[in-house]
């Protein structure tokens, strides 16, 4: 694996090869099977006019074909993070089709079942253009609206160079597992385009829970991110011989930076301590580090081949040249940086995250590190909530998630003298108009799919009277996305404990009332599905254990689209909860 193949050669040079191109769940793949599949897309999309389209699918596998299969016939792709309405609505002022697991009203290109084969063909290949914009991805949307940035292929190719020639002698030949999505740039860099430059086999379904991972006894490296990593289940130690987590190679995480305590936990579970990377959607890779297994407080980064860098005077800002951006022109990042020597420096934090409250500017990353200094908090987020009518003044908003002894003090003593407690505590190195006026504890911070907490999602958190009064309770859960298509997703719901639907329901045990498990299947219906607007009946609706404050469960929704019907099922590792079958009618239906 010393010698780096091209990507751009990948299918014009490809020839015969023993490992599988990938494996879908115990099936392996040919590399037949995808020059065969990459074929029958490039004929299929070179008969379509238009020259972007919309990729959305959850399979690595067939990802890969399509996206191949697109570039070869020419076409750009629009990688979204995700298929709800008002990520297609923008799409469709965008592109001029779509591929993969679109809603069917969106009419996505398909190949025909019988294509499904692994003939050894001539399939006639073209090396790809590095000039050719071939991609265009969006940002996670962190701080606002995602954002698009297009790729030329001569970027892609040449970060899947820098990371073989950075990480490939420890990667070897292991197969490919991800907790991460491949609609984002860092899961497709490394779960897709550069493992398959190497031909190294990928794994099709994405891991959600690391007791997923099967891998027959096969060394495989997994590509995961800070909110997988934070939250390893202790039974999963690879001391254990019989576990498959003992074939681990090596972890690699993205997405922000890894807490030295997790790193080192991580790598007492999992036999590796995981590499981080640090980059960005417009950058690509610009810097990793591995935290030694000692007491060593190094936390510096590490800058990648290739890459120039400096620190701009005034606000420390990183600057950088790369062959992953379009140009060589200076790019400048919104991280201030503390340099140690000509390739290491210090992460200080986002300059994009200070905000001006009553004239004074303040530090949102540094509000998040008082208040994760606390014995009483395990993790936070904070956010500047705007002015509004009912608020006249800027405040700031905290998202906490509590450690054992802050729930046992939440318990005993009430939310207004947490409040006081941590409010307290940061005083000393806080201005009091930077303290946070507004409240919220969380059993998890909400994720999306590529593991990041958004301001829209902690927004969400907020009603409207709360925005003019911290003390309001929440109403709806924690939600993070599993897994998605067209006509299903599967979410994870963690049930606030001061959830205000558990009053008086009942005395003597708090449990989450019947209709509100109703309730919310049809709101995160209607969001994730065009569901006809009208109620008519429900089928085949049962509850058959209780849902309890603080516990954490599992939604699944599908959506029969011809029958005009949304099923779902609430379940856990306890068994199932809740499930039944609700009808809808009106403009859309039913069918």
């Amino acid at each position: 694996m010393s010698d780096p193949r091209n990507l751009l050669t990948l299918l014009s040079e490809a020839s015969a090869h023993v490992q599988p191109f990938a494996w879908r769940d115990s099936r392996a793949l040919s590399w037949d099977y995808f020059l065969a599949q990459t074929s029958a897309w490039r004929q299929l999309l070179g008969r379509h006019p238009g020259s972007r389209f919309a990729l959305y699918c959850s399979d690595s596998a067939e990802f890969a074909c399509i996206l191949f299969g697109a570039w070869q016939a020419g076409k750009t792709v629009y990688l979204p993070g995700d298929v709800l309405p008002a990520t297609c609505a923008n799409l469709s002022a965008l592109v001029d089709g779509y591929l993969g697991e679109f809603p069917p009203h969106h009419a996505p290109l398909a190949l025909p079942a019988a294509s499904e084969c692994e003939a050894p063909l001539m399939h006639d290949f073209k090396a790809l253009s590095p000039d050719f914009p071939g991609l265009v991805i969006f940002t996670s949307g962190s701080t606002g609206e995602p954002q698009a940035v297009p790729k030329y292929l001569s970027q892609l190719a040449t970060e899947v160079a820098t990371l073989e020639q950075l990480f490939g002698e420890r990667v070897g030949d292991a197969d490919i597992f991800a907790t991460v999505s491949h609609q984002h740039i860092y899961g497709l860099l490394f779960k897709v385009l550069w493992p398959l430059s190497q031909r190294r086999a990928i794994h099709a379904r994405q891991v959600n829970f690391l007791e997923q991972l099967q891998s027959g006894g096969r060394p495989f490296i997994l590509i995961s991110s800070p909110a997988h990593l934070k939250r390893l289940p202790a039974e999963l130690a690879a001391a254990q011989d019989s576990s498959p987590l003992a074939a681990i190679r090596t972890i690699f995480s993205s997405g922000g930076p890894l807490p030295q305590e997790v790193a080192l936990e991580a790598g007492s579970l999992l036999g590796s301590i995981p590499v981080e990377v640090y980059g960005s959607s417009e950058t690509g890779g610009v810097a990793w580090r591995q935290r030694r297994g000692d007491d060593s407080d190094d936390d510096s980064w590490r800058v990648m081949p290739a890459i120039a860098w400096r620190v701009a005077a005034g606000q420390e800002l990183l600057e950088i040249r790369s062959p992953h951006l379009p140009d060589a022109e200076w790019h400048a990042m919104a991280d201030q940086v503390q340099a140690f020597d000509t390739h290491r420096f210090r992460l200080q934090g986002r300059v994009d995250r200070i905000v001006k409250v009553e004239e004074k500017r303040i530090s949102l990353d540094a509000l998040e590190r008082q208040l994760k200094a606390q014995a009483a908090v395990a993790d936070a987020k904070v956010l500047l909530l705007d002015q509004s009518a009912a608020q006249p003044r800027q405040r700031i908003a905290a998202f906490v998630v509590l450690s054992a002894g802050g729930r046992r003090i939440l318990a005993a003593h009430g939310k207004l003298a947490l409040n006081r407690q941590l409010r307290d505590s940061m005083a000393h190195a806080v201005e009091p108009v930077a303290l946070p006026r507004s409240w919220r504890y969380l059993d998890a911070l909400p994720l999306n799919a590529q593991g990041k907490t958004t301001r829209a999602d902690l927004l969400a958190l907020l009603e409207p009277q709360e925005q003019a009064a911290a003390a309001i309770r929440p109403t709806m859960p924690i939600r993070r996305v599993l897994e998605q298509d067209a006509q299903r997703v599967l979410l994870e719901l963690a049930v606030p404990p001061d959830l205000l639907y558990f009053d008086g329901h009942f005395a003597e045990a708090a449990i989450l009332p019947g209709v509100v498990q109703v309730d919310w299947a049809v709101s995160y219906g209607r969001e994730y599905f065009p569901l006809a607007p009208q109620f008519l009946s429900m089928h085949a609706l049962k509850f058959q254990r209780v849902i309890t404050p603080g516990m954490v469960v599992q939604l699944e929704l599908l959506h029969d689209l011809q029958k005009s019907s949304l099923s779902f099922r609430m379940f856990s590792a306890a068994g199932q909860h809740a499930g039944g079958r609700i009808a809808f009618g009106g403009a859309h239906g039913p069918h």
